[in-house]
């Protein structure tokens, strides 16, 4: 049996190991992200029953949908991996994630079937979310279980360049169909083209995979009769296992992920909804600040090697923390400097009964929030994607009842309107003067291409994808270290996917409604650094330093 298991681990090379199981990932992460680059086209295209504000939410939270189901997937996929293998667990996830990423492209638009159309496209998002909870702990187990000691940080690394490889690859095929077909044939259809190119990238990939072998520590468990018979009940029935999994999520990969989704997701959001950097152009800078930060997955996991995972780890989280507030401040400032101008010069601030003000979001699309002052003023600034203050003003000096609401840009009031139900004749006239107001104190409808200096843009975006790099290159090997080898592929997946799925995925859903409540375009980071100020306190207290244990033991 021993002979066996040694003649296998000769027939699957380290480079067709890491190559063939990164290369998987990277197409499953391709299909994943996919729609969040697309996101603002998918609003128009199955959200257009509601209003824009509202629908770019609806759509940022189908793509949450997707997230929230990875860590269901987590425990059936992880369970199979555990109790049948790695390679044939992820093969099934790979056909998942492929076929359902092909259908988008298929799905006949709101405007063709109406609300079946945002229905089927939320099903196919939980379909991928299923399949990418099963992929990743499978791939990043398979691979840490070929790995050498003192090599497992560096060959795991691989796996983590691939979600961000994965985006990159996303980025350029969408970038070349806009550059190509341009802008209105690109939003139309031409959006689908990249969903269905997937059914090839998914042959070449199942191809590939189909060419490996069973990993060695696993093969092993098998011959000795080891293997777990109940993993999900073995990792989180006791307490032995669960408190590292407990440790994991709030210790490493919360921060982790959150880190991991303002840097690539909620930047290029930011930069299009926030400071109105047109699509491509977001999208291009994006992808040179992930082509220059990629290489450093493996470098800080081949440094995690070298001297822990851990303090890399709660670096990156300790910097996200202190930096996140100056870099996206200097962001808006490189991105769109009009509006930084604007709002230092010429700041708005509206004045209102906080009790007749409604949080500016509508799920299905049905309040036109006219019935209050305070809405009506909030609605207009928001579907020009003003930043405002709001201050509190609850009675009229006056008369001594309820106050009017007021807004005013810099120094200039604008018409009053009424605390409820103003008429069809103060909405106008209040529309009419914001209007000219914003104009006269600079605010841009959108960044003028000529003014942004798109260096200082790539530099501040290639500092944050660092910051990814960091907390993202380690914690494959960290994982696979903290669980035996038994339960590993369930242990480490659940962890992952509710960090990542939960903490990470649904980041831009709450970090643009917060956004949307307060009016402050920086309002949304708090998100994140809260959420990594808990993993580094969690982690300096109770996270352990793995990267001297081996594997193949079950302690």
């Amino acid at each position: 049996m021993a002979e066996d298991v040694e003649q296998g681990d000769l027939r699957d090379s380290e480079v067709k190991v890491i190559a063939a199981s990164s290369l998987g990932t990277v197409f499953e992460w391709y299909d994943f992200y996919l729609y969040g680059l697309l996101a603002s086209v998918i609003s128009a295209q199955f959200f257009s029953g509601v209003n824009e504000t509202t629908g770019f939410i609806l759509a940022l939270g189908a793509f949450a949908a997707g997230f929230f189901v990875r860590p269901f997937g987590a425990l059936v996929f992880g369970r199979v991996g555990d109790l049948v293998g790695r390679k044939n667990t992820f093969l099934v996830t790979m056909g998942l994630m492929g076929a359902s990423t092909f259908a988008v492209g298929l799905l006949p638009s709101y405007a063709t079937i109406g609300i079946a159309a945002p229905v089927i496209l939320v099903l196919l998002r939980i379909v991928q979310g299923l399949a990418l909870g099963g992929e990743y702990g499978g791939a990043a187990t398979y691979v840490a279980e070929h790995a050498p000691d003192g090599k497992r940080g560096l060959f795991t690394s691989f796996i983590q360049t691939t979600a961000t490889f994965g985006l990159f690859a996303a980025l350029l095929i969408v970038i070349g169909f806009r550059t190509a077909m341009g802008e209105e044939a690109f939003g139309d259809w031409g959006w689908r083209l990249p969903f269905l190119l997937s059914a090839i990238l998914l042959v070449i990939s199942m191809w590939i995979r189909l060419q490996l072998s069973e990993s060695p520590v696993f093969r092993k468990m098998k011959a000795e009769g080891t293997t777990s018979k109940a993993p999900l009940t073995e990792a989180f029935g006791t307490w032995k296992n669960l408190r590292w999994v407990l440790v994991a999520l709030l210790g490493a990969v919360a921060g982790q992920a959150v880190i991991w989704y303002t840097g690539q997701f909620y930047a290029l959001f930011y930069l299009e909804r926030i400071l109105k950097v047109d699509g491509a152009t977001a999208n291009i800078l994006i992808a040179i600040a992930l082509c220059i930060g990629t290489p450093f997955f493996v470098v800080f996991g081949w440094l995690s090697d070298r001297i822990g995972r851990k303090p890399i780890i709660m670096a990156g989280c300790l910097l996200a923390i202190v930096g996140y507030y100056p870099l996206f401040g200097a962001l808006t400032a490189a991105a769109n400097p009009a509006l930084a101008k604007a709002q230092a010069s010429a700041p708005i601030v509206v004045s209102a009964d906080p009790d007749t003000c409604s949080f500016q979001f509508d799920p299905v699309g049905r309040n036109s929030f006219d019935s209050t002052g305070c809405d009506v003023a909030k609605r207009a600034l928001a579907q020009t994607g003003i930043p405002y203050a709001n201050a509190e003003n609850l009675l009229d000096t006056v008369t001594g009842g309820a106050a009017p609401a007021r807004v005013s840009v810099g120094s200039t009031p604008l018409p009053e309107l009424s605390h409820t139900e103003p008429s069809a004749e103060e909405i106008a006239a209040f529309k009419a003067a914001l209007a000219e107001e914003l104009a006269q104190a600079g605010y841009p409808a959108a960044a003028a291409p000529d003014g942004m200096n798109k260096p200082l843009i790539v530099a501040i975006l290639t500092a944050l994808v660092l910051l990814v790099t960091m907390v993202y290159g380690p914690i494959a090997a960290l994982l696979v270290e903290l669980f035996p080898s038994r339960i590993r592929y369930t242990a480490m997946s659940l962890p992952y996917h509710i960090g990542n799925g939960w903490f990470g995925g649904f980041l831009p859903t709450i970090a643009f409604a917060m956004v949307a409540a307060t009016g402050n375009i920086y309002a949304g980071l708090w998100y994140p650094i809260a959420i990594a100020a808990l993993t580094l306190v969690v982690g300096l207290l109770f996270l352990p330093e793995t990267f001297r244990r081996h594997i193949e033991h079950d302690y």
